[in-house]
C-alpha cells in the first residue's frame, strides 16, 4: 500500500505543478499531506513535517542571505564591467548572448554549488536578456544545463554522496566519466546555439546608442523594477565590494564556514558599510523582500515534501520497488538499468535518498555478477541533468525566483532538453568505456 501511495503522490505532484493547477510551493505541502492522511499517517504529518523543515532551514537560511547580497551588489553595479565586457563581445546579438551565459555558468559551475552559480549568473546575465527581449525561459535553462553536468565533479553532491555510500574513490569514478562530461557540455552549448539561432531570427540583433556603457546602463535599467534603483557609490566602495564578494566567494570554495554564515556576515558588512543609515537600509531589504520570500518559502515547502515522504516510510519502499522489478537475467544488464532509472528517481527522490537508500541495493546486487562498484556509480550519475530540474532542489527555486518565471513553466520549457542531455551523458559513457554494458 505504502508503494501505490508513493506512486500515486508523486504522479498527483507532477501533474499538478506541470499542468499549472498548483503552485510549487502549494503542493509541496498540501499533495504529500493528503497521501499521509489516505495512507493512516495522520497523527505522525506535523512531527514529520517538522523533522524535514528542521533538516532543510540550514539551506533556507543560506538562501536568504545569499539573494539579499547579490541582489544588494547588482544594485551597486557591481556586475556592470561584465555586461560592458558581454555587450562588446556580443554587439547586441542574442546568440552570442545566450551562448555566453552558458559558456558562463559553465565556468562558475566549478564551485560545485548551484546557488551561487544561480545568483551570479542570474543576476549578471538577466539585465541583458531582458533589454534584449530574449524568451524569458532560456536564461534559467541554459544556466542549469551546464550546471547540472558539471555538478559530477568529485565536490559537487551527487558524486561525493555516492562515493561515500560504495566506498570508492574519484580517481574510479569522476576520471572515466570525464570525457562524457565534456562531450555532454558541448551539446549544452549547441542547445544554446540552437537558442540563440531562434531568437536572433526572431529579435534581430540591437545595436546600442553609446556603446558598450550606454547598453550596461540600458540594460540594467531594464532589469530595474521601481523598487530596485540602482545605487551609484564611490570608487572606493566599489572596490570594497568588489574585494568583499572576492572574499566571500573564496570562503565558499574553501569550505572553511557554514554557508549560511558566510552570506550573513557578508551581508551585514556590505548593508553597514554601503548603507549606514537604518532607513537606506530598510528600503534595500524591503526592495527583495518578494523574491526572498518566495524562494524561502518554497524551500520551506519541499522541507515539508521530504520529510513526510522520509517520515511515511514511502522512500524505502521506492527503493524496494526498483530492486523487485528487475529480473534476474537482467542482472548483467544493471549498469545500463541504473543509469536510466537514475533520471526519474533524482527527480523524484532526494539525492540523499536515491545515493544512499537505492544505488548501495543495486550495487550490493550487481555484485553477484562480478560488477565492479565504482561503475555502479558511474551509471547512478547519468540522470543528474534531470535531477536539476527536481522540484525538491532548493536551488531550483533560486534559479526561477531570480529569473522571475514559473516553475511549473521552467519544467515544460527544459525537461525535455534536460532528458536529452542525459540521454547524450549515457551514449557517450558507453561509447568511451566508462559504462561498459556486461
Amino acid at each position: 500500500m505504502i508503494t501505490l501511495l508513493a506512486y500515486g503522490m508523486i504522479i498527483v505532484f507532477m501533474a499538478a505543478i506541470m499542468t499549472g493547477r498548483l503552485s510549487a510551493l502549494v503542493a509541496l505541502i498540501v499533495v504529500p499531506a493528503a497521501f499521509a492522511l489516505l495512507g493512516g499517517f495522520g497523527p505522525e504529518i506535523p512531527d514529520m513535517a517538522m523533522t524535514g523543515i528542521k533538516g532543510i532551514a540550514p539551506t533556507a537560511v543560506l538562501l536568504l542571505f545569499a539573494i539579499l547580497y547579490f541582489g544588494l551588489m547588482i544594485d551597486l553595479g557591481l556586475f556592470d564591467p561584465l555586461v560592458r565586457y558581454v555587450v562588446r563581445v556580443c554587439h547586441g546579438d542574442p546568440l552570442r548572448v545566450i551562448v555566453g551565459t552558458t559558456l558562463l555558468s559553465m565556468i562558475i559551475s566549478l564551485d560545485g554549488d548551484g546557488s551561487t552559480t544561480y545568483l551570479l549568473v542570474v543576476t549578471a546575465m538577466m539585465p541583458l536578456h531582458r533589454r534584449l527581449g530574449i524568451n524569458p525561459l532560456i536564461l534559467p535553462a541554459v544556466t542549469v544545463f551546464p550546471n547540472a553536468i558539471i555538478n559530477i565533479a568529485p565536490w559537487g553532491g551527487p558524486t561525493a554522496r555516492v562515493m561515500a555510500a560504495l566506498n570508492v574513490d574519484a580517481s574510479q569514478v569522476f576520471l572515466p566519466l570525464l570525457p562524457s562530461i565534456i562531450i555532454t557540455c558541448a551539446a549544452a552549448v549547441l542547445i544554446a546555439v540552437y537558442f540563440g539561432l531562434r531568437e536572433r531570427r526572431r529579435l534581430g540583433v540591437i545595436r546600442f546608442e553609446g556603446g558598450a556603457e550606454g547598453a550596461a546602463e540600458e540594460a540594467r535599467a531594464a532589469a530595474a523594477a521601481s523598487t530596485r534603483a540602482v545605487v551609484e557609490r564611490s570608487g572606493a566602495l566599489k572596490i570594497f565590494n568588489a574585494a568583499l564578494t572576492g572574499a566571500i566567494l573564496m570562503l565558499l570554495v574553501a569550505d572553511v564556514l557554514p554557508l549560511a554564515l558566510v552570506f550573513m556576515f557578508g551581508f551585514a558588512i556590505a548593508m553597514t558599510v554601503n548603507f549606514p543609515r537604518i532607513r537606506e537600509q530598510r528600503a534595500r531589504i524591503e526592495a527583495h523582500a518578494g523574491s526572498v520570500l518566495m524562494v524561502v518559502a518554497v524551500v520551506f515547502g519541499a522541507g515539508v515534501f521530504t520529510g513526510i515522504l522520509s517520515g511515511t516510510g514511502m522512500t524505502d519502499a521506492l527503493a524496494k520497488s526498483v530492486v523487485n522489478v528487475i529480473p534476474t537475467e537482467a542482472g548483467p544488464y544493471l549498469p545500463l538499468i541504473t543509469a536510466v532509472i537514475s533520471a526519474p528517481f533524482t527527480f523524484f527522490l532526494s539525492n540523499d535518498a536515491f545515493y544512499f537508500g537505492i544505488v548501495p541495493v543495486l550495487a550490493q546486487a550487481a555484485a553477484e555478477y562480478g560488477i565492479p562498484p565504482e561503475v555502479m556509480a558511474r551509471a547512478s550519475l547519468i540522470g543528474q541533468p534531470v535531477h536539476m530540474l527536481s522540484p525538491l532542489v532548493p536551488a531550483a527555486y533560486v534559479l526561477t525566483g531570480l529569473s522571475e518565471v514559473e516553475f511549473g513553466a521552467h519544467q515544460r520549457f527544459s525537461l525535455k532538453w534536460a532528458i536529452l542531455l542525459a540521454c547524450v551523458m549515457l551514449v557517450a559513457a558507453v561509447l568511451t568505456g566508462a559504462l561498459p554494458i556486461f
